[in-house]
């Protein structure tokens, strides 16, 4: 008597590869949804930066301006063009320290994408 009986073999080269291929789409799928969850947050962060660094370069002109007017104007009789070269050197520091505020502010991370890279970095580390 004849066995029909089918045997069962694995899913074969054509369904290992579906399911691999649907398993690295679903990963791709995950990635790209925390990048973008992660993209939202840096958007309210640079916006947030930026309105911050509006303000400050608006308030800073006009600080400026009314004070260096009104301290060479003060200082003119008694320093004449020293005064000048004093306010020159002050200008410098002011803005030596904002651009070291600025670097600061970039280096704590707020406009990465930490857990998008961690997860990367894992998957790659698991497929190879």
């Amino acid at each position: 008597m004849e066995n029909t009986t089918p045997t069962v073999h694995g899913p074969g080269l054509m369904g290992g590869l579906t399911g691999l291929a649907k398993n690295v789409f679903g990963l791709l799928v995950s990635r790209v949804e925390l990048a973008a969850l992660e993209l939202s947050e840096v958007r309210n962060h640079v916006l947030a930066l930026l309105a911050i660094f509006a303000l400050a370069v608006i308030c800073s002109w006009f600080a400026i301006a009314y004070g260096t007017a009104a301290i060479v104007a003060l200082a003119w009789e008694a320093m004449g063009w020293k005064i000048l070269l004093i306010m020159f050197l002050v200008f410098i520091a002011v803005t030596a320290a904002l651009a070291f505020k600025a670097i600061a502010m970039l280096k704590e991370g707020k406009l990465a994408f930490p857990e998008t890279m961690n997860e990367l970095k894992n998957d790659r580390d698991m497929l190879l």
